[in-house]
């Protein structure tokens, strides 16, 4: 597949489409920026895309809890659409804000799935703003992580506390952890920023191809956004490309 379409949904409060648009050219995509208005009306196609990004942000002021809003449109407006568009192979993935719409939506952690999973206020009870250090599960069918072990990534959200029922953690692919600067993934706060259960900081569906996350990859994607850039400690390109460019050349292998 030569061109690579990536769709970037906004919504009223969406604030990290244009770095999310930024990071997809880099890893060679084009990109739409698309209000969900164009989609429910149906002057914009979701079938016209490979892939599909819920960027960060605070849809529509988080005013009935972090994504719910956005999350009820997404599910009552556009569900058959995001059914389709998933059972033709392609790739989904949420960012932050992106990740509470999803999960409250039903699209994770499967399609159609009862919600026994959600996101809730962080355990330091305020907003949590940091840089966080994160690993990979080899275990994991995820297409957004293969070939990374480790990343430093920017967090910012006040209801990033992943919680679920009971019988659920074992259930899950979880993607990615919290860690800390040495990979242990039971350190506490503030390595694990929000208190989310296992530290978990991204899982995805049992295809691998609908990824969600709560740090911000796309806030990483050149060496001089490393906050030690000046110091010598960043590498040669940002930890968050890859993510990017992984989804990229997924699409371009089919």
């Amino acid at each position: 597949m030569s061109k690579v379409k990536t769709l970037i949904l906004r919504a009223p409060g969406t604030n990290c489409d244009e770095e999310t648009a930024f990071a997809f050219q880099q890893a060679g995509a084009e990109t739409s920026l698309v209000h969900v208005g164009q989609l429910i009306r149906r002057e914009k196609k979701l079938a016209d895309y490979q892939i599909m990004v819920f960027p960060g942000g605070f849809t529509y002021g988080d005013d009935l809890g972090a994504g719910r809003v956005l999350a009820n449109e997404i599910r009552l407006k556009l569900g058959t659409d995001i059914e389709h568009f998933v059972e033709s192979g392609y790739l989904i993935m949420g960012i932050c804000n992106g990740f509470q719409v999803l999960v409250k939506a039903g699209i994770l952690p499967g399609l159609k799935s009862r919600q026994k999973l959600t996101l809730t206020t962080n355990d330091s009870g305020r907003f949590e703003c940091r840089w966080v250090y994160l690993s990979t599960s080899s275990n994991s069918k995820c297409i957004f992580t293969r070939g990374i072990e480790r990343l430093y990534l920017p967090i910012a959200h006040g209801e990033g506390k992943v919680v679920s029922a009971a019988d659920t953690p074992g259930k899950l692919d979880i993607a990615l952890y919290y860690t800390d600067e040495k990979g242990n993934r039971s350190a506490g706060y503030p390595y694990n920023p929000n208190g989310s259960m296992e530290n978990i900081a991204g899982i995805c569906d049992d295809t691998g191809r609908i990824f969600t996350l709560m740090p911000h990859p796309e806030r990483h994607i050149t060496p001089s956004q490393h906050p030690g850039w000046l110091m010598g400690k960043a590498g040669k390109q940002g930890d968050g490309l890859k993510v990017f460019q992984n989804a990229v050349g997924w699409i371009k292998g089919l």
